[in-house]
């Protein structure tokens, strides 16, 4: 394999794509239809791929376009599930973290510090609730067998060493701090295009740009949105992974959608931050605003929980009641506030969360449960809701039991738990690599293939704009391999230049020129 190429049958392209759709609406019948590609959907896609079973996964946007690209990018171990004695929640959030962080993707997860700065506005009863919190999540880490290695111990800091490891809150009043750790991924789009690369190897047919028009459990009618042909895929069993937007494909389903909103700041704003912040929530005893140091010039702070009624957007406003609230929470632990004019982006995501109610529904959505359901309708359509980034693995492997126990098919067990992604390696292997630690912590492995396209060619070496890491050869990869088909899916997807919309503008004109790029020399 040269240093161009991509692991065998990983590559997703224009062209690939052209093929599978033809293939896919020929009028065979595969064994199964996934609809919706976010980090579930893809997930569905490789575990039934990777069982065996022929698949055909369709979305009508871009991988990773709903609520998989909105998260906080942490992979969390289920701490905030033990306050509410979701016991179950918790210990299954904490063996889906230990499975990315050391089988499935130890490339892409990597344990993240925190620090919880006691300033005068949490009380030593709040501080004392939290040291407990934090030492049950060890626990946490310990029932799902992590090692230490893999995630340190929570400990108490002076004031000194909370300072130096925040050095933006305030030093007046602080007392100390405390550290704790958890997983994050560095992109979950990247996550979710592994995901989607991984069950390609494993031959699923994976098509965006495909709307599911109507589902039955016999298949679905789609149109290619590219070309406005319309045609049928016929499958034994269809599984509907659509998150936000299940209840439109499939009836008896009740979605309450809840808002996560993020701000987005210039990195130089809070100065350096060798570690993220949990900034206790005001009148809240387990509810933290997050501030999420990037690696990429950019810090993300969020996140709300405010309920969603009303018809679903393909993408959600910020409305400034959001960012107000998020200012004013980081306001209360910082030197200097953050004033609203430094305020560069902002994203906010829906969560999936599944209404159960019979007429007593929660009043706030940060009540219900995250735990997920798989759901077989009277015509054998499986939806799979609810749940989280987290546990997509976990979500995935039960829709696809629930979907061959439904339509009688025959399949291996899922083997998704020790299943490395594209670019996995050990993490002596991954220190080895002679590339920048930046690409290998997007690309593991193929982080060689992509820094050689800027060898053979320095002017691909080039940043997209100025100040911001990504170059012009981690845009040419993803069109060759990576399945983008436009600015958008470069800009807001296979990168993270499009959340600042200022960098966005800056940055559209090299995107297209890329594209331009590689339309010449594959059309």
């Amino acid at each position: 394999m040269s240093h161009t190429e991509a692991a065998p049958g990983s590559s997703l392209s224009a062209h690939r794509r052209r093929r599978e759709l033809a293939q896919a609406t020929d009028g065979r019948t595969v064994d199964v239809l996934v609809v919706g590609l976010g980090a579930t959907g893809a997930g569905v896609a490789l575990d039934a791929a990777a069982r065996g079973l022929d698949v055909v996964a369709v979305d009508a946007h871009d991988l990773a376009f709903g609520t998989s690209r909105w998260s906080s990018k942490l992979i969390h171990g289920g701490l905030r599930y033990l306050a509410s004695a979701q016991f179950d929640v918790a210990h299954e959030s904490a063996v889906e973290r230990g499975v990315l962080m050391t089988r499935t993707a130890p490339h892409l997860v990597a344990a993240q510090p925190f620090v919880l700065p006691l300033t005068p506005l949490v009380s030593r009863g709040q501080a004392s609730l939290a040291w407990a919190g934090f030492r049950a999540g060890d626990m946490l880490r310990l029932a799902a067998r992590t090692p230490r290695p893999v995630l340190p111990a929570p400990r108490r800091l002076s004031a000194t060493e909370a300072r130096h490891l925040a050095p933006a809150v305030r030093a007046s009043g602080l007392r100390g701090g405390l550290l704790s750790w958890d997983g994050k991924v560095t992109d979950d789009a990247v996550l979710v295009t592994a995901l989607a690369r991984t069950a390609a190897a494993h031959g699923a047919r994976v098509l965006t740009r495909v709307r599911a028009l109507e589902l039955n459990g016999a298949g679905a009618r789609v149109r290619d949105e590219l070309t406005g042909e319309e045609g049928g895929i016929r499958a034994r069993a269809v599984i509907n992974a659509t998150g936000v937007w299940a209840g439109t494909l499939a009836d008896g389903i009740r979605i309450r959608p809840s808002r996560g909103t993020h701000l987005v700041l210039r990195s130089q704003r809070l100065g350096a931050l060798p570690a993220g912040l949990h900034i206790p929530v005001p009148g809240e005893t387990n509810r933290f605003v997050l501030v999420l140091p990037q690696g990429d010039g950019r810090v993300y702070v969020g996140l709300t929980d405010e309920p969603v009624k009303g018809a679903i957007p393909d993408v959600p406003d910020v409305p400034e009641t959001d960012i107000g609230f998020l200012l004013d929470v980081l306001g209360s632990a910082l030197d200097v506030p953050v004033g609203r004019d430094e305020v560069v982006g902002a994203f906010a995501g829906l969560r999936p969360l599944l209404d159960t109610s019979t007429g007593g529904s929660p009043d706030r959505t940060s009540d219900i449960s995250r735990r997920h359901a798989v759901l077989t309708s009277p015509d054998g359509v499986t939806t799979v809701v609810g749940g989280k980034l987290t546990t997509y693995r976990r979500m995935a492997q039960d829709a696809v039991d629930a979907a061959i126990a439904a339509r009688g098919l025959h399949a291996a067990p899922s083997p998704t738990a020790g299943l490395p992604l594209i670019g996995a390696a050990s993490p002596e292997r991954l220190r080895a690599l002679p590339v920048p630690r930046r690409l290998v912590r997007r690309y593991g492995t193929e982080a060689v293939e992509v820094h050689a396209l800027a060898d053979q060619n320095p002017a691909l070496a080039e940043p997209v704009l100025p100040g911001h890491p990504v170059t012009r050869a981690e845009l040419l990869w993803a069109v060759r391999h990576e399945g983008a088909l436009d600015e958008n899916d470069l800009l807001d997807r296979r990168s993270r230049i499009g959340v600042v919309p200022e960098d966005r503008a800056q940055a559209v004109p090299v995107a297209r020129e890329v594209l331009e790029e590689a339309a010449a020399i594959h059309p």
